[in-house]
């Protein structure tokens, strides 16, 4: 795997499939050139008496013709299979440093950065709680949303303050010095037909740096989360 932490030219010339994945000679294949060599062998050491037959040699040149158009066949590939790989490093590499929103219950508070997490409501819910609490599991602060209609609510948290739907929540950390840069754990919770439901979250995290595989896929590691696949993105963030 290649990993790209920082946006450059130096890491494409080494995005190469056939360095990636050098292949091992095999002994058993019959190339082009084998095949020819192969042909025109049988064709010198043929019995005279009883030549090839015109119908038997024409079925040969055209197998001559099929492993001719495999070989190419297979170049074009390799070909097509380099581009593909180098256009996905260079696509990671603008990934770089930007902001996405993954499904995840945890995420990192940067110093002066605001998270943001996306919550689906629940028909017939009642008051919403937020329970942000440290990596170790001690509660930082709880904060009520009260009830709000179905549907997804966005919420930015600063460590300090709580937007919720472009709308400043009358609320303040109980935290006297604020809450520090480091990773959080975000519980959202409701009660639906007088039972608690935990309801799932997806939180913005920055993007560390990106694994590019053998394969050419992407996997994105994120700052607080760790490693996500890149079909997890929610939402590439502004």
């Amino acid at each position: 795997m290649t990993e790209i932490a920082a946006t450059g030219n130096s890491f494409l010339s080494d995005m190469s499939i056939a360095k990636k994945n050098p292949t091992e000679p095999q002994s058993n294949e019959l190339g082009q050139s084998a095949f020819l060599e192969l042909m025109i062998t049988q064709l010198e050491n043929q019995d005279p008496l009883s030549p090839q037959e015109n119908s038997e040699f024409i079925a040969q040149l055209a197998q001559f013709s099929s492993v001719e158009s495999l070989d190419k066949l297979n170049n074009n590939f390799d070909s097509f299979a380099n581009s593909f790989v180098a256009n996905q490093a260079l696509q990671a590499s603008t990934l770089v440093g930007r902001s996405v929103t993954v499904p995840s219950d945890r995420t990192e508070l940067k110093a002066g950065g605001v998270v943001s997490a996306s919550v689906d409501v629940p028909s017939s819910s009642g008051d919403i709680l937020v329970n942000i609490s440290t990596e170790g599991g001690s509660l930082v602060d709880q904060i009520s949303l009260g009830v709000r209609p179905a549907g997804e609510l966005v919420m930015r948290w600063d460590g300090n303050q709580m937007e919720v739907n472009g709308e400043l929540l009358d609320w303040q950390t109980s935290q006297e010095n604020g809450i520090p840069p480091g990773t959080y754990r975000f519980d959202v919770s409701t009660r639906v037909d007088g039972e608690e439901v935990k309801l799932g979250t997806a939180l913005s995290a920055n993007v560390n740096s990106v694994t590019v595989g053998t394969n050419g896929g992407l996997t994105l590691n994120l700052a607080g989360i760790g490693a996500v696949g890149l079909d997890d993105i929610k939402q590439f963030n502004e």
